[in-house]
């Protein structure tokens, strides 16, 4: 449980995304990196609470239906599915993408198929064959950026052999924020979407033996999981690396492995991305299928899927999102600069949606849960309810910023159309299943 929560914040945005954060911020990324870490923390600490007090199949989807009732419970459930489905389309076109290196005559389109079909059967055996196969991605990154934080620290304190003492590079070339402080603001955008994924935990906690104890331990431990792997790495590629070299915005781990003369620099790359893509990949099947089987418990979704396979997985909520999955890919291959350019921006905002809905029902869930059943918060959001108001305030205030930020506003106004489709769904799901009035009589 440790590892799939630290899995899902550590995905390939940190090895390849985390580049153009720095390109376009400078040294101060770290500073964007740190308040976006801070959010997803608070996030995470309500979630918590909402989860070790009511553990719940499909977890903030039961609680926000709870707390703000059945439509935004509807909503948060399926932005959250569509949100990981497109997921597994990006990740499968990226590890299909990282593939092609090593296989150049090989189509896009048969690689990313591969990939989604080998963790599809993954899925289909067990929850446990999904928690062995994240336990070793997850663990292949942890060592990778553990390596990676001690060579830098090496490096940093005159130690590793080419490396140069100091860290002059913050300052050195323009300035520790050489764009100033709205860039840096503005970089808190992207950096909140790296750090999406590590509510899974909650999720699969419904399938853990201890659910309140195993969700508790795995979030009294995020904080040193984003300010070391998140904010550490990224101060040391800006300290060792100049933030406007090239090669940063490429790969800025690669930059500065190359730098350090760490040898076969590029092939380690691509294999430890690889094994970030495919973690995501992996924990995106699995969060959608649960997230759509905990959809059918309130009829948020065909009761069809609530058939269970021979090791008690969700074998045809699995398939719904493969489905969709491999019609993402077909998309990437016969339109990708239409289509599958409409699917990438219709998601961006979604996860910050859900988010601000799972703020808000903290807030009133608590307030409720202090009323009735005390007993239950053994795991208590900060200075509530100071810290929660502020959470949902700053989680505002991101969705503010990406609707009129150039960079952010097409993803914002289209993840906005999703949800408006999601709501419109659901009004008809509501008038579908209303019953019929009865025939009226003339008066006697």
């Amino acid at each position: 449980m440790n590892l799939i929560a630290l899995g899902g914040v550590i995905g390939a945005g940190l090895f390849v995304g985390s580049g153009v954060v720095i390109h376009q911020t400078g040294p101060a990324a770290v500073v964007s990196f740190l308040l976006a870490g801070v959010l997803c923390v608070l996030v995470m600490r309500m979630l918590a609470e909402m989860t070790v007090a009511r553990p719940a199949l499909g977890s903030f989807y039961a609680h926000v239906r709870e707390a703000l009732g059945p439509r935004a419970g509807f909503a948060v459930g399926w932005m959250y599915w569509y949100f990981f489905v497109i997921v597994v389309a990006v990740e499968a076109v990226a590890g299909g993408q990282i593939l092609r290196l090593w296989l150049p005559g090989v189509p896009l389109w048969v690689l990313s198929g591969a990939l989604l079909t080998l963790l599809t059967a993954t899925n289909l055996v067990s929850a446990r064959s999904y928690g062995e196969f994240e336990y070793w991605f997850s663990s292949i990154k942890v060592l990778a950026i553990g390596c990676f934080l001690v060579v830098g620290v090496l490096a940093v304190l005159g130690i590793w052999p080419s490396g140069h003492a100091g860290v002059a590079n913050l300052t050195a070339h323009g300035g520790f924020a050489p764009v100033g402080a709205g860039a840096v603001l503005a970089a808190v955008v992207p950096c909140v979407a790296f750090y999406t994924g590590s509510e899974i935990v909650t999720i699969a906690a419904a399938e853990s033996a201890e659910p309140r104890q195993a969700v508790a331990r795995a979030m009294r431990s995020i904080i040193l999981r984003v300010v070391g792997f998140y904010v550490g790495s990224v101060l040391l590629v800006v300290a060792i690396v100049p933030w406007d070299s090239p090669e940063i915005r490429v790969s800025p781990y690669a930059a500065v492995l190359s730098a350090l003369g760490v040898p076969a620099v590029s092939a380690v790359m691509n294999a430890i991305v690889l094994v970030a893509v495919l973690s995501c990949l992996n924990s995106a099947l699995y969060t959608a299928s649960r997230m759509l089987f905990a959809l059918t418990s309130h009829r948020d979704a065909p009761r069809a899927l609530t058939r269970l396979g021979r090791g008690g997985v969700p074998r045809r909520a699995i398939l719904a999102g493969t489905v969709v999955g491999y019609a993402s890919v077909l998309a990437a291959f016969l339109s990708p600069d239409v289509l599958f350019a409409f699917l990438v921006n219709s998601y961006g905002a979604v996860a910050l949606f859900v988010y601000l809905l799972v703020a808000v029902a903290q807030v009133r869930l608590r307030r409720r849960l202090e009323r009735t059943e005390p007993e239950a918060l053994t795991l208590r959001m900060w200075l509530f309810p100071w810290l929660s108001h502020l959470t949902i305030g700053l989680l505002a205030a991101v969705l503010l910023a990406m609707a009129v930020l150039p960079a952010t506003r097409s993803q914002f106004w289209l993840s906005l159309v999703t949800l408006a489709v999601i709501l419109a769904a659901y009004e008809v799901r509501v008038r579908r299943a209303a019953p019929a009035p009865a025939p009226q009589t003339s008066p006697q």
